[in-house]
């Protein structure tokens, strides 16, 4: 099957970074969400980014141009539908919310669309449940920041096909992804593995084992890790990191995966890092600083 046309449902950081990628590499792409505010949000993050690659030579102020020009907004899921071969979800991590789109998204997409979610944790076979082509439907999770981030899961639902499989990941070479084939398990493989690390660097934090910086310069010098583990949640967003624990917890009934007490306190005070400008450490807009949250100290 080929890939032309493509449509992106949500237009927050997963959807923009989605539709900069699609729309970078050629592709038409209707950016749907029922916020207009968000919408011209999304329009401005994914300008400056591509600004970003211009100031960096990586591409040039027509190739921005040209990404631009490829993306339509839509705030209707039957307009922003019309002719895609391939709808990308990429709303809330929310299983209701993921079923009643999938319903639409098979009411409205074209016969033969392959129709995908970028759910990080929800079962792939219970959103193919909401459709009538569940042999089309099929997990694509990009990592975050999705421009940068060279990783896409494909997630096999329990009735995908082969066909639908291959095509997508062909399709993510073709944005110069790499994709890897996972089974329709609670988390996959990306977050099965992540969250009980940042669940346990909570837990640690939680009984006093040490602080919040001291937990993450352990993981970033020694395990060469990036970004430790707490600031990692706070970018995340607490209150995701708590739905994709609850998935594993109520997926495989094991209390191994529980939600750290101290994680779901946060989530209900509204602290969801980034996001909301506090989780573990606090951000100041225009600052780099990587202040610890006063809830933390001393």
């Amino acid at each position: 099957m080929t890939i032309s046309k493509v449509a992106v449902i949500g237009a927050g950081t997963m959807g923009n970074g989605i539709c900069h990628v699609f729309a970078m590499k050629g592709f038409d792409v209707s950016l749907v969400d029922i916020s207009q505010p968000m919408l011209e949000k999304a329009l401005t993050t994914i300008g400056k980014n591509l600004d970003r690659m211009v100031a960096k030579n990586s591409i040039t102020e027509h190739d921005k141009s040209a990404a631009l020009t490829r993306i339509a907004t839509f705030t209707g899921i039957q307009e922003g539908l019309t002719n895609a071969d391939l709808v990308v979800e990429a709303a809330t991590e929310n299983a209701e919310l993921k079923l009643k789109i999938f319903n639409q998204l098979d009411q409205h997409a074209k016969q033969g669309a392959i129709l995908a979610s970028n759910t990080s944790s929800i079962s792939i076979t219970r959103i193919a449940s909401a459709t009538k082509r569940p042999q089309s439907v099929i997990g694509m999770h990009f990592m975050n920041p999705v421009p940068v981030m060279k990783l896409v899961e494909v997630i096999r639902g329990y009735a995908t096909t082969e066909e639908t499989t291959q095509t997508i990941m062909q399709l993510s070479r073709k944005l110069d992804k790499i994709p890897v084939t996972v089974n329709d398990y609670p988390g996959f493989v990306a977050n099965r593995i992540l969250m009980p690390m940042i669940n346990e660097a909570v837990c640690s934090l939680h009984e006093g084992v040490s602080g919040v910086a001291e937990i993450d310069t352990v993981m970033k010098l020694g395990m060469a890790h990036p970004m430790g583990p707490l600031q990692l949640a706070d970018f995340i967003g607490l209150d995701v990191c708590l739905s994709i624990l609850q998935v594993l917890y109520n997926g495989f009934g094991n209390q191994k995966y529980a939600p750290c007490p101290l994680l779901v306190n946060m989530v209900m005070a509204g602290n969801l890092g980034v996001k909301s400008g506090e989780g573990f450490y606090k951000y100041t807009p225009g600052s780099k600083d990587l202040v610890v949250s006063s809830n933390f100290q001393g």
